[in-house]
């Protein structure tokens, strides 16, 4: 039961999300053998100047050692 939450900066038009979360979804159910009615997709959009507070302080930095994909960038 795949439950995806994507946290990006605002700007990306309705169909862009859209296909991100199709996309998203496809990758998983190739990949793991999901089936498509267990996926579950958010995406939230978080402001430049909040993303330390909101993403990288809380989500980011203490998990580090969690990530599959780390961030080319530091706060």
């Amino acid at each position: 039961m795949p439950h995806i939450i994507i946290k990006l900066y605002p700007g990306r038009t309705e169909e862009q999300k859209r296909t991100m979360a199709e996309a998203v979804s496809e990758a998983i159910i190739r990949s793991i053998g999901a089936d498509p009615k267990t996926i579950s997709l958010a995406i939230e959009e978080i402001s430049p100047s909040e993303w330390k507070e909101k993403v990288y302080d809380p989500e980011i930095a203490p998990h580090m050692e969690d990530l599959w994909i780390k961030p080319g960038y530091r706060m």
